[in-house]
């Protein structure tokens, strides 16, 4: 599947923030997520983020490639999932440590796409009207020359 740059870090903060929740102060209400987020250091956040990041790239890229609409989010069955981890893990470890990884990877996949941002037209011009209904008219300048502050 082909995500955005945008679309692949809001999965990975996404769960990211998931994980961190779980953590047992977090859990106990003692301390908010998104406080404990903007407490992180650059280099924690980016431990995190990576050791995730390392483990949810791969199987979000295996996904199989749908077409996503405007304004849709990309949706895939847990089968699809299921067999994108699979693809992903491969043989390694014993049939117990690999039942164990891909239950994770397909829990942590599952996450990642809940928190995929709502897709885009990547022209803009499928919300571009204006407020009568008819489409507005778009230029596209050949040349920058003569507009202002452009030299």
């Amino acid at each position: 599947m082909r995500f955005t740059e945008h679309e692949l870090t809001q999965a990975i903060h996404g769960v990211a923030k998931s994980v961190l929740a779980a953590r047992k102060d977090v859990r106990r209400k003692k301390v908010d997520v998104e406080q404990l987020w903007s407490t992180m250091d650059k280099f924690e956040r980016y431990q995190l983020i990576e050791g995730l990041g390392s483990q949810l790239i791969p199987v979000l890229i295996a996904l199989p490639d749908i077409e996503v609409e405007a304004g849709t989010r990309a949706t895939f069955t847990p089968a699809q999932v299921t067999e994108a981890v699979e693809s992903v893990v491969g043989e390694a470890g014993g049939k117990l440590r690999r039942k164990a990884t891909v239950a994770v990877q397909v829990a942590l996949t599952t996450e990642a796409l809940s928190h995929l941002p709502v897709r885009r037209d990547p022209d803009g011009l499928l919300s571009a009207s204006s407020e009568e209904g008819d489409d507005l008219d778009i230029v596209v300048p050949d040349s920058l020359e003569g507009l202002d502050g452009l030299s």
